[in-house]
């Protein structure tokens, strides 16, 4: 028996301004955060596969804090530069999610930050590898005294851009993303198969499903269209 006919359905979210995160929602750099957390968390006697669901939208210290809770923070955030390093140098298997660099385009001329856990120069070369172009306000680790989840970057992203919290949409595919999201009172868009979990406002599997448009009064329409397919 074939499948059912698919229903498409779309959802209609208006702001004035976009914040993207980086890993996981315009960049997959699975490949790379799979290899370094893998090692680190064998060389600390721990399970890989557990560390891995705990690592994605946090800092590497704050990671490190949930991973060894009974750690000093200050061997956390030395361990953490010397991920960092080894991040930044690696970027074999760095490529655009589906979708960005349309996705990115459409954005060129509308009021957009990126908002990473991801320092400047690891921002810089991810960002390179997946030739995507760099947003010209960014919040990055330096930036910030607190890790997603705390909700310190996207408020800082949105002041930056002069809108308020409630005026922007965060785009995000992580746990500790989502959250920091809807902690700074903004609607979150989730992307992949990680935010689905999250009740983010709306999902899209990734940005290809999307469509950005300005609107006669300069607001910003977010479109995403899901097709579901009925059981046969």
């Amino acid at each position: 028996m074939s499948a059912g006919t698919a229903n498409t359905t779309s959802v209609v979210l208006t702001a004035k301004a976009l914040l993207l995160d980086m890993d996981g929602t315009i960049v997959n750099s699975d490949a790379v955060v799979e290899r370094c957390w893998h090692d680190w968390a064998v060389s600390h006697g721990l399970d890989p596969r557990e560390a891995l669901k705990v690592v994605h939208g946090r800092q590497g210290y704050a990671t490190m804090a949930v991973l060894l809770p009974d750690r000093p923070m200050e061997v956390n955030h030395a361990e953490n530069a010397v991920m960092l390093a080894r991040e930044t140098a690696d970027v074999d298997g760095v490529v655009p999610v589906p979708g960005a660099p349309e996705f990115m385009a459409a954005l060129a001329d509308l009021p957009h930050a990126l908002v990473t856990s991801a320092d400047a120069a690891l921002a810089a070369a991810r960002m390179a590898a997946a030739a995507l172009p760099m947003p010209e306000v960014r919040i990055t680790a330096e930036s910030v005294g607190a890790s997603k989840p705390d909700p310190e970057g996207f408020l800082k992203g949105a002041a930056a851009l002069g809108v308020a919290p409630a005026d922007c949409i965060v785009f995000e595919d992580s746990a500790a993303g989502i959250a920091a999201g809807r902690a700074a009172g903004m609607r979150v868009m989730g992307i992949g198969p990680r935010a689905a979990a999250h009740t983010p406002t709306a999902h899209a599997e990734d940005l290809r499903s999307l469509r950005v448009t300005a609107t006669a009064d300069g607001s910003i329409e977010v479109t995403v269209t899901v097709t579901a397919v009925p059981a046969a």
